[in-house]
Formats: structure tokens, C-alpha cells, sequence
């Protein structure tokens, strides 16, 4: 039973599945070790010690930016001290089921601006396809170095009140996130670093090295020793702090788009002493960007001539230009047949059951059930768009009806699904309470390489009952911990 003092008005909700509690209120075995840990602490304690990592944060820089109609804010990630841990076995099952979503995803792409197989076999109309924002019809046969087009991925999971685990949507355009990864174990450790003597975890540091390692192995051909950037829109980017973090522990350059000139189709960075060749960007901005010559003539965050290059193989950008075909949501409806179709596997995470709008029937459906469903934009993320039925009014419903009905391509519906529960700590109350959790994981894709962070970005919606967990709609995260046996 639950004894201790810390978790005196800690209340159980049993129809929700609590990772640190069962149905009787007994710890879990995976938890009693930081459980009794946990005893030594009041919760004084750890409001003192909240403080101290929000601190640390601050003073590490590490924060991303709000922006509403009016204004840009910087925001401290919010931080919480109780760790999330994951059994061995467990994360076996979560990393062999993202890696085979990732490789048939790449291969997804390859075949659809190439062979098109998967859509005159019938498996994927091609409406869906050529009505996606994200189809760049500039990538029509081309071949990026090694097939690869999503070098870098993020897969979003929930575990439902089932126990098991369930695929929520894929990132393969830009994921975020990895950084405060790093930034929530040494925050922990700085904390309560006697808590780590008593579990073997797996490291999540060493994602830099094979982050660089990776983008070393899809340099052009007749190129030995790469020269590798990371490229943001500057400051003012909602995770500039991250491309600042990947930029240092990868001992890669940070570039914009005005250190960078084409000159023969090849890439340089301005350098104190002289232009010196880029071979391999890690772009963190959006395709519409990548090339004012190409894609939209206003941008000022690219570099003029950059896709010519890239397409004459003269440079790699990753992830590829083009794609975010294969993460839009109405994609995801697809991703069994997609993962079936080419590699004769069974999916091995499940995806939650979803209706698009597109399709009459499924039509009919969301509209009849709007109360009991979870409308998504199919281009959207951080959790903007996104209309949860059950707490919507009757007028809301009527008008996310009418949004609905004037593009139903734009959008997919889901069953509200029960995200799991984990003990966070709470300001406000000063004390322990359930709240709601999901996990995204890192993939990446390089020549003969597969990797994925142990470890993954655990994201808390930290408002009472409430089922978005971004960091832009007021969630926070908790180290999340991967037992090694």
C-alpha cells in the first residue's frame, strides 16, 4: 500500500492506468526502489528542489519560445523530479516497433516519388498524395544519398488503460524535443544524484555522437571527410535552444541561412578565413524555406541556389526535402498496410483507430460522434488545432462541425484515447498528483545505421485532466529512464 508520507493526499483514479500505482494502490515493483528512495524527502523538500532545477534551467538557457497574435514569450521547460521508468523488455518492444515504422516510412517515400507501387497497387490512393501540401513535386526521381529521407524521426506514444502501448503520430518533417531529453537527466542528477546508484539506466548522452556519426554516413559521393552544419532561422525559433545544444555537443557549426552562399551548385560557409564547402545541413527549417529560387521567393531563411545543389548531389539536407507526405496524419491511417506492404511484417505497435474526413462514411461517423472523438489537423503540431469532443460545448461542436465540412481533407478524428497517468509534482498544490503522459522517441537513418535514444522525451500535460501534453500548450516532462535488464 501506499505509505509514504510524500504521497499522503496522492488520489488514484482506476480508470486510469497509473504507471507507479496498480488498481489497489500497491507501488509497482519496477518503482518501489525510488519509492522508498522518495521517503527521505518531505515535500518541502522537493519545492526547494523544483525551484533549484527550474534555476538550472534558466541559467543554462534552457527555454523555447510562445508566440500568440501579439507577441513571442520565453518560456522555462517545465521540469518535474519523478522520474518515468521503463522495464528493459518493455523498451525492446517500443524500440524494434519505431525502427520498423521509420524504415518503411523511408521506404514510403522513396517508392512514391519514384515507382509509385504502393498507390497502383491500391494499398494508398493517390489523392491522398497529391492533395498533401508536403508532395514536392521538385523531388519527383530524385535519389537522396543512400535512399534516405528521414535520417532523423520522432515517434509519439501513448500507453492506454490497456497497458500497451500506441502510436499517436510520426515526425519526420523537423521532431523536436531531444534536447531537454539531455537537459532533464542532468537536471535530475544535479538534484537527487543518489537516486541513480540504485538503478542501472541506459546513458541518453550520447546522442550527439551518433547524431554526427550518422550525418557523417550520408555525405556526397567522392567526399572523405564531411563538413557537417546545423541550420536554423535564428534566435527567434521556438527551439533555438536546441540547435544551439545539438550545434555544441555534435562540435558542429550553428549556421543561418546568411552564413551560407552557393556558388557552381556547390555549398560555403563564410568563414574568418575564407568560404570552406558544407556537404551535410541539418536543416531545422521548413521546406517552404529551404530556397527562395525553388519554394517561396520571400524567404530570407534559405539560401539561394541550396536545392539546385542538392539535387546535382552536391550536398545533403536532412531530413529531405518533401518529407512531411509521409507524417501527415491522413498518411497515418495508412501505416500498417504501409508497413505490410513493404516489409511483410505485422506492425509491431498499434496505431489508434482513425477516421478521415475525406471518406464519406468515416464522414458520416465523426459528425454523428463529434462528443466522443479527438479532431486533429492533418498538417499541424505542438498540439495547435486540435479539438477534444468531450469538452466541447454544443455551439463548439456545431462550429468544429462547419470547419470540418469545408475541408475534410484537412482533417482525421480519433477515439479519445486514456493516456497513461504518472505522480508529478504540482506548484500549486505543493503536492503529488496524477496527470496525463506520452513518450516521443529519436530514430535516426544514416548508411548502415539505426539508432534510437534510450531514453526518449516523457511530455506531462500539466493542467488537471488534461490530454495535450506540448510544451506550447502548457505541458512540462520528467527523465525518462530505461532500465538495461
Amino acid at each position: 500500500m501506499n505509505t509514504n508520507p510524500i504521497f499522503s493526499s496522492y488520489q488514484n483514479n482506476n480508470n486510469l492506468y497509473d504507471e507507479i500505482f496498480d488498481v489497489n494502490k500497491n507501488v509497482r515493483p519496477t518503482y518501489q526502489k525510488i519509492f522508498d528512495l522518495y521517503r527521505n524527502h518531505s515535500i518541502q523538500d522537493f519545492a526547494s528542489l523544483n525551484e533549484k532545477a527550474k534555476a538550472a534551467f534558466f541559467n543554462q538557457g534552457i527555454t523555447f519560445q510562445v508566440y500568440s497574435d501579439d507577441q513571442a514569450q520565453e518560456k522555462i521547460f517545465p521540469f518535474d523530479l519523478f522520474p518515468r521508468i521503463i522495464e528493459a523488455k518493455e523498451w525492446e518492444t517500443i524500440e524494434t516497433g519505431v525502427l520498423q515504422r521509420c524504415k518503411a516510412l523511408n521506404t514510403f517515400l522513396w517508392d512514391i516519388y519514384h515507382n509509385k507501387n504502393i498507390i497502383r497497387d491500391g494499398i494508398v490512393p493517390i489523392e491522398l498524395i497529391n492533395s498533401s501540401g508536403n508532395y514536392l513535386k521538385q523531388m519527383m526521381n530524385f535519389s537522396p544519398p543512400n535512399k534516405i529521407y528521414n535520417h532523423i524521426s520522432g515517434t509519439d506514444l501513448i500507453k492506454h488503460s490497456d497497458g500497451k502501448y500506441y502510436v499517436l503520430e510520426d515526425n519526420i518533417r523537423c521532431p523536436s524535443g531531444v534536447s531537454y531529453v539531455v537537459g532533464n537527466r542532468n537536471a535530475l542528477k544535479r538534484a537527487l544524484f543518489g537516486v541513480f546508484n540504485h538503478y542501472e539506466i541506459h546513458n541518453v548522452t550520447d546522442y550527439s555522437e551518433n547524431l554526427l556519426e550518422m550525418l557523417e554516413s550520408v555525405k556526397p559521393q567522392n567526399v572523405d571527410s564531411p563538413t557537417c552544419v546545423i541550420l536554423t532561422p535564428g534566435v527567434y525559433n521556438s527551439a533555438y535552444y536546441e540547435h544551439q545544444f545539438l550545434a555544441k555537443t555534435s562540435g558542429i557549426e550553428l549556421v543561418e541561412g546568411r552564413d551560407l552562399f552557393v556558388e557552381n551548385d556547390f555549398v560555403y560557409m563564410k568563414t574568418i578565413y575564407g568560404p570552406k564547402r558544407v556537404d551535410v545541413i541539418y536543416r531545422r527549417i521548413d521546406d517552404d524555406f529551404i530556397d527562395p529560387d525553388v519554394f517561396n521567393k520571400d524567404s530570407v531563411l534559405g539560401v539561394k541556389g541550396l536545392f539546385s545543389a542538392y539535387i546535382n548531389g552536391n550536398v545533403t539536407l536532412a531530413n529531405a526535402p518533401g518529407t512531411g507526405v509521409a507524417d501527415d496524419k491522413a498518411i497515418y491511417t495508412y501505416m500498417p498496410e504501409i508497413i505490410r506492404y513493404y516489409l511483410k511484417e505485422e506492425p509491431i505497435l498499434n496505431n489508434v483507430h482513425t477516421y478521415h474526413c475525406s471518406k464519406p462514411d468515416d464522414l458520416k461517423y465523426i459528425l454523428e460522434n463529434i462528443d466522443k472523438l479527438v479532431i486533429k489537423p492533418v498538417d499541424e503540431a505542438g498540439g495547435y488545432g486540435i479539438s477534444i469532443g468531450s469538452k466541447l460545448t454544443k455551439d463548439e461542436i456545431e462550429k468544429v462541425k462547419i470547419v470540418i465540412k469545408e475541408n475534410p481533407r484537412k482533417y482525421i478524428a480519433q477515439p479519445i484515447m486514456s493516456l497513461s497517468v504518472h505522480a508529478t509534482y504540482i506548484e500549486d498544490t505543493s503536492s503529488f498528483e496524477q496527470r496525463h503522459v506520452d513518450l516521443r522517441t529519436y530514430t535516426l537513418l544514416g548508411q548502415d545505421q539505426e539508432f534510437v535514444l534510450k531514453g526518449g522525451l516523457t511530455r506531462v500535460a500539466l493542467k488537471k485532466g488534461n490530454l495535450i501534453v506540448n510544451s506550447s500548450q502548457g505541458g512540462g516532462s520528467k527523465d525518462t529512464w530505461v532500465l538495461k535488464k
